[in-house]
C-alpha cells in the first residue's frame, strides 16, 4: 500500500529540517525555510508539526530508530568486535561525508536551549550508543580481540565522545580524513596485536 499523503508530506518535512539541523543547527533555521524548500504553506507545516519542538522530536525519534537499525545492521554483519567497531565509526563518517553532521551531536551543542522532550531524545539517542558499544566491547574482550583496562561503559562513552569530537574538528577542516585517522587511532588502541 503506497504512504498516504499526510505521512509522505511529513517524511518530506523530516528530510529537510533533518539537513538542516545537520548543516545549521536546530535554532538556526524555521519553518519558513522548510516551507520554501517544499513549495509548502507554512499552515502545512503546522498542520502535520503544531511547533518546531514536536518536530524536532519527531526528528530525534526518526534518527535514533534508524541508529539503532543500523547498530543492529552491524551486529548481524560483522563477528568481531574490532570490526563492529570500525563499522561503526564508518557511520559518522558516512553523515560527515554528506557534509553534514550527527543530527545528535549538532543538537547537545544547542542543548541548553531546546525543549526538555528534545533533550531527553538527544540523552536517549547517547545513551543507546554507549549501552550498544559497552556490549562490543565486553564481548571483545571476552573473545580477547579488544583490550583495555577497567569497566568498558567509560569506554564506551570515550568512543563517543571522540568520535562526535572529531567530526566537529574534521568539518572545521574540510576534511574526512581528520575523522578517519582519530577513527583508526582509536580503535587501534583497543585491538588486539594478532
Amino acid at each position: 500500500m503506497p504512504p498516504s499523503p499526510r505521512t509522505d508530506t511529513a517524511a518530506r518535512i523530516l528530510d529537510v529540517a533533518e539537513r538542516l539541523v545537520q548543516v545549521q543547527g536546530f535554532n538556526a533555521f524555521s519553518y519558513a525555510d522548510i516551507s520554501a524548500e517544499l513549495g509548502i504553506r507554512k499552515a502545512s507545516l503546522h498542520h502535520h508539526f503544531a511547533t518546531k519542538a514536536k518536530l524536532g522530536k519527531a526528528l530525534i525519534t526518526r534518527y535514533q530508530d534508524r541508529f539503532r537499525d543500523a547498530l543492529a545492521e552491524i551486529r548481524r554483519g560483522a563477528s568481531d568486535a574490532p570490526t563492529q567497531l570500525k563499522t561503526y565509526a564508518r557511520l559518522y563518517g558516512n553523515v560527515l561525508r554528506k557534509q553534514r553532521m550527527c543530527l545528535c551531536g549538532v543538537l547537545a551543542a544547542d542543548f541548553e536551549t531546546l525543549p526538555r522532550a528534545m533533550r531527553d531524545g538527544v540523552l536517549s539517542f547517547f545513551a543507546l550508543n554507549e549501552e550498544w558499544l559497552t556490549n562490543v566491547l565486553e564481548e571483545g574482550r571476552r573473545a580477547k580481540t579488544l583490550r583495555f583496562e577497567g569497566s568498558a561503559a567509560p569506554i564506551a562513552a570515550f568512543l563517543v565522545s571522540s568520535l562526535e569530537g572529531a567530526m566537529l574538528l574534521a568539518r572545521s577542516y574540510g576534511r574526512v580524513s581528520r575523522f578517519e585517522s582519530v577513527a583508526k587511532k582509536l580503535i587501534g588502541d583497543l585491538a588486539m596485536v594478532s
